[in-house]
């Protein structure tokens, strides 16, 4: 390997200084970045779909899932694993043109992604080959010109994206004529491969048996499937996704975790269920990131096969698949499916108990009615706002006559019994803890402040949810939720749903003129808004001309196109700068907060090393929960020791600040010393209380936890000598 280094270097000073000249100076940074190629790549996709047909939209299709799989799977896996330095960082006479690239050298991820286009170019357009096969060398080459990969980097990266974007599009052709002619016998015969789009089927070809029969009901078969298809891609993606280390644990999973390792019937802030969650992830994948979001992506998966069923059965299978596709391109429900936060708890109840409700109401079933008990109780326990399903059930049953006779019927009572017994362990728990959870709750909404109307919170939350409920889908929820009133065959439906969600949010929405109020505050109300969308928008494509289904269809694309690359972002916000040339600063970027925790912990855990050297026991103070947990979570001797004598806590106070004040304390550890963490203001004086604690308190000073060499937190250390 040495040889090879050597060979590798002597190449690399021959291309980057014996071969440098004036124009390859401006040429070659051109060619390996230029803001150009951006706008150019879309604008050519957004031909390819408009103006190409079949094969313009599958060239388009397979460019995305090539390149973007390639860059973010293949290439950074192996830039993880090889973990080569870059030439300028190898070479101290290298001369360096462009930016200095945060991941590793090997392989050139320009190389694998142009010569991977140039493959997908030519098997759907033979003749791009005299222009990409040029430019795709000449990008290739100037990676080395300009300092920042090796030839060997270059010739790996090259043959590696050419190989996968033929092996990709190879195996996606052969699952397609193997399973297309079995489950989508209908659009497999208009397109029975991926590989030649024009292809047709012989007079003598295999047909298959069903292909004729019944074809309205086998297009809801169709789309039923590939709903199915999606589902379980999607699954796959995020457990991947969280699997790949690609952002750390968030404050309050972090902090939650920990609740895991305390289960109690209920907690300061929260009801248990959440806490049962990471008990059940972590219990069967370890206390790892992995462990703690595992159950989030299945919740995710189950919710989209439920909702789908269900529109199959009342609207149409077709409306069901496109709601599906706009859960996965609504952010607020994506980021809901890899964190594991109470929210996708919270709506996965929701919907069940509201499914539940409908089949109870329109079979007079007294066992939907029981369903709607269970569901509607553990979505209790899962967050309190499931209490709010009341108040829809009573303005749903004002709204619906035929409704109102199921109040003379055991079925609602008896589901308001078991919901009752749900919130035994919540009042157990409470009443032993001087209802501290009712002062938490009441204090979070602002109920013990004097009113000052304000619009100012108003615009705030309707700026937020604007954005993450998809700008596209947000005014197509409130269009469909006036419009939906006028008679249709499926208008209780759309009715009902309404009612199911609508009330939550505008109790909400009115609340801003009080209080702020977080933007997943109303998550259980989304997805009844957006059933009632799909209810309109299923009913509109079927009664309305050419011109109404083409305005639905670019507005279900636009939304889709919109949503995909928001989520994208929101989930790897170093896609950015590789799309736009942009990059976020770092106070505006959204995974700034699940971003430098490991970092973090390292930090704290070698002042902690440093004070153990002075020969006694040294344990971590925290001055906020959420720094508390992921320390607990990112330091390693603190994980070891978090169900037994915990090494890192949370401050003292006189009352209840969070679920740290009703467990136990360090002030039993007399003598000992202690590195107390700072988040915020820069040189900050230690509390009072701390230094009434401790003999001493030394200012260690500010530091920065980063991320790809980006400051994520500033954060101040103090020693602690002796407690008292």
């Amino acid at each position: 390997m040495d040889a090879v280094q050597a060979i590798d270097d002597q190449l690399f000073l021959f291309v980057n200084h014996s071969l440098s000249n004036p124009l390859f100076d401006w040429l070659m940074p051109f060619v390996s970045d230029t803001p150009l190629f951006r706008p150019a790549i879309a604008l050519l996709l957004l031909l390819l779909c408009w103006k190409g047909g079949v094969r313009g939209r599958l060239c388009a299709l397979m460019l995305g899932v090539v390149v973007v799989f390639g860059d973010v799977v293949i290439c950074s896996s192996l830039k993880r694993f090889f973990a080569r330095p870059r030439p300028f960082l190898h070479l101290d006479d290298a001369i360096l043109r462009v930016g200095r690239g945060p991941s590793a050298s090997m392989p050139s991820g320009h190389a694998a992604n142009w010569f991977a286009a140039t493959v997908v170019m030519f098997i759907y357009y033979r003749r791009s080959m005299w222009f990409m096969v040029p430019m795709a060398t000449l990008v290739a080459f100037s990676r080395m010109y300009n300092g920042v990969h090796y030839l060997t980097d270059v010739i790996v990266g090259s043959a590696l994206g050419a190989s996968y974007a033929f092996a990709i599009i190879w195996l996606l052709n052969r699952f397609w004529i193997n399973v297309g002619q079995d489950f989508f016998p209908l659009w497999w015969r208009q397109l029975p491969s991926l590989w030649k789009p024009g292809l047709q089927l012989e007079s003598g070809g295999v047909v298959p048996t069903t292909a004729l029969a019944d074809t309205e009901s086998q297009l809801a078969s169709h789309w039923l499937r590939l709903g199915y298809v999606v589902i379980f891609v999607a699954l796959a993606v995020r457990w991947t996704y969280i699997s790949g280390g690609t952002i750390e644990l968030s404050e309050d999973e972090a902090y939650q975790w920990l609740w895991s390792k305390h289960l109690a019937l209920s907690y300061y802030s929260k009801p248990p269920l959440i806490a049962v969650a990471q008990f059940l992830g972590t219990s069967l994948w370890g206390d790892t990131a992995f462990g703690v979001r595992f159950l989030s992506p299945l919740v995710a998966a189950v919710l989209s096969f439920v909702l789908l069923q269900f529109l199959a059965r009342e609207v149409s299978a077709r409306a069901g698949f496109w709601l599906v596709m706009i859960l996965g391109a609504t952010p607020l429900l994506a980021i809901g499916a890899t964190l594991m936060t109470i929210d996708p708890w919270s709506v996965l109840f929701w919907m069940l108990a509201m499914i539940a409700g409908w089949r109870a109401v329109k079979f007079d079933s007294t066992r939907h009615w029981l369903a709607v008990g269970l569901w509607t109780g553990l979505g209790f326990l899962s967050k309190y706002t499931a209490l709010f399903q009341l108040l829809c059930w009573a303005i749903f049953f004002a709204a619906s006559p035929e409704a109102r006779r199921q109040l003379r019927r055991p079925g609602p009572y008896l589901a308001l019994a078991i919901l009752a017994l749900a919130t035994v362990p919540v009042l157990i728990w409470n009443q032993q803890h001087n209802w501290i959870t009712v002062t938490h709750v009441a204090s979070n909404g602002g109920l013990n402040q004097p009113w000052r109307p304000t619009l100012r919170f108003v615009w705030d939350f309707l700026g937020a949810e604007f954005a993450l409920l998809n700008p596209v889908f947000f005014l197509a929820m409130i269009w469909a939720s006036v419009a939906f009133w006028r008679r249709s065959p499926r208008r209780e439906l759309a009715v009902y749903a309404f009612c199911m969600g609508a009330p939550l949010f505008l109790f909400y929405a009115a609340y801003t003129l009080r209080w702020r109020v977080l933007p997943n505050w109303i998550a259980p109300s989304i997805l009844p808004l957006l059933l009632v969308m799909a209810v309109y928008w299923d009913e509109c494509w079927r009664a309305g001309d050419d011109f109404l289904r083409t305005v639905l269809r670019r507005l279900l694309v636009t939304g889709l196109v919109l949503g995909c690359f928001a989520v994208a972002m929101l989930h790897n916000t170093d896609l950015l700068p590789k799309l736009t040339s942009y990059s976020l600063p770092n106070e505006s970027d959204p995974l700034r907060r699940v971003r430098g925790w490991k970092d973090t912990a390292q930090i704290v855990g070698t002042a902690r090393t440093n004070l153990l050297a002075e020969g006694k026991p040294v344990f971590i103070i925290g001055d906020h929960y959420g720094i508390t947990g992921e320390l607990s979570f990112y330091l390693p001797e603190a994980k070891a020791a978090v169900s037994a004598q915990p090494l890192v806590y949370y401050q003292t106070s006189e009352k209840p600040e969070n679920q740290f004040y009703f467990w136990p304390g360090y002030l039993a550890r007399k003598g000992e010393n202690a590195i107390y963490v700072h988040q915020g203001k820069s040189s900050a004086p230690p509390t009072e209380r701390l230094l009434q604690e401790f003999s001493s308190v030394t200012d260690l000073g500010e530091f920065e936890a980063k991320y790809h060499d980006r400051v994520m937190r500033r954060f101040q250390l103090y020693a602690c000598r002796n407690l008292r």
